[in-house]
């Protein structure tokens, strides 16, 4: 198994967040990882992207042009690199902010209300995990248990105590993802 995905939005989303949790928790997974941020000078509100790979085969480079999965959270994300998910591949966005919504129709496309949803549940800083969750539901490359792991190595020790929040945001994004197209 290999997957080769792109995760990108605005910086402040939890875009390099949400890439070094899927890495530490493909680690904890004895999986083969690798994680590459890319991002503008801005802090918040800048471009943010990162291209994660979690393999069962050594990596050779951690460099892609195509992806299997996109995790798209803004409109230039989108405009961006929705031609870059391989045929077949998946794409899952957050329509907050996005005004022309992915028109591929050789690839899979998912919804999740995550802005939506962290507003609900009085948080916004869960968006991230609500999308984590959403993705995992429809691409179960790594379990829910290694995922506590991975929160666990990639948060500090002053920060455990959100962890069950996380994944109550998680366990929320997986009951609302919604298929929007399947090939």
């Amino acid at each position: 198994m290999t997957e080769e995905m792109i995760i990108a939005g605005f910086g402040g989303q939890g875009v390099l967040s949400m890439g070094k949790i899927i890495a530490y928790s493909g680690i904890m997974d004895n999986k083969e990882v690798a994680w590459f941020p890319s991002y503008g000078p801005e802090m918040r509100g800048g471009t943010a992207n990162v291209t994660v790979i979690v393999s069962d085969e050594r990596i050779s480079s951690p460099v892609l042009h195509q992806y299997d999965s996109a995790i798209i959270l803004n409109q230039q994300s989108l405009d961006k690199f929705e031609k870059d998910v391989k045929p077949g591949g998946t794409l899952l966005y957050d329509p907050h902010g996005i005004v022309h919504p992915p028109s591929r129709k050789d690839i899979n496309i998912y919804r999740v209300l995550g802005t939506k949803t962290a507003v609900e549940m009085e948080n916004p800083k869960v968006f991230n995990m609500i999308v984590l969750g959403s993705f995992l539901k429809i691409k179960p490359i790594l379990s829910l248990e290694n995922v506590k792991k991975g929160l666990e190595k990639s948060l500090p020790v002053r920060y455990h105590k959100l962890i069950p929040l996380n994944l109550t945001a998680m366990e929320k994004g997986q009951e609302i993802v919604e298929a929007m197209q399947t090939v």
